[in-house]
């Protein structure tokens, strides 16, 4: 599992990019301030004072996953339908996504297969993708069941949280979830180019043998040709 700390000291750490999507006041922001300040007050507390966010916003989490010092670079879009340019355009380059329904709104959830298909628009189908339900803690006001959000995850092949920014239900796992299912794919990536570098390399430097013994046999037969 991924958690706070400082493995792998002597090596830099990996940036991974991920970005929050989802309607706006599905509590994106409460999501990734819970997840990266865990001392801050939570959504709802008297002391604290949450606000829709405007254009774009970002921060960074430290973490270790199997030895490996990376750093997520969270962002976090705005859901209003006013920034959805400004906010789709910084899909690109992104390795997952964090998207985010309230379960007490029916709407936002409507709304999911769009922003996938602004997802993969954007950012291609092979990104990594988690979908969470939050706001579990308003179970007397849901308006989404359970099963309809697990049922949505499966047809489009992405794991599934019900989670709570104010009570910290499931935040943490569903970070690692989605840092372990990246660093995996990265992982499979590297491994195949390192295979394809092989390969090129191996093929170059055969036909530089090649090219080599072919200028001897035409050096060698000009020296003949000669006498």
């Amino acid at each position: 599992m991924a958690g706070q700390g400082q493995g792998g000291a002597g090596r830099p750490a990996l940036l991974v990019k991920i970005v929050m999507a989802g309607e706006s006041c599905v509590g994106k922001t409460s999501i990734v301030r819970r997840y990266t300040e865990p001392g801050s007050p939570p959504a709802g507390d008297p002391t604290s004072s949450y606000l829709a966010t405007i254009g774009i916003d970002f921060k960074v989490k430290p973490v270790t996953f199997n030895d490996m010092r990376v750093k997520l670079q969270i962002w976090d879009t705005a859901g209003q339908e006013r920034f959805h340019t400004l906010s789709t355009s910084y899909f690109r380059g992104a390795q997952g996504f964090v998207l985010v329904y309230d379960i007490t709104n029916l709407d936002s959830f409507q709304s999911i297969t769009s922003w996938m298909k602004d997802i993969h628009e954007k950012a291609g189908d092979e990104v990594d993708v988690i979908l969470l339900g939050n706001k579990c803690d308003k179970e007397s006001e849901r308006a989404v069941p359970k099963q309809k959000g697990e049922k949505l995850a499966w047809e489009h092949g992405i794991p599934f949280f019900e989670t709570s920014a104010k009570d910290n239900v499931n935040i943490e796992d569903a970070f690692s979830v989605l840092t372990k299912e990246i660093l995996e794919k990265l992982e499979k990536i590297s491994a195949w180019s390192y295979r394809a570098h092989t390969a090129v390399m191996s093929f170059l430097m055969l036909l530089k043998q090649v090219v080599v013994q072919w200028s001897i046999g035409g050096k060698n037969t000009l020296t003949c040709a000669g006498h």
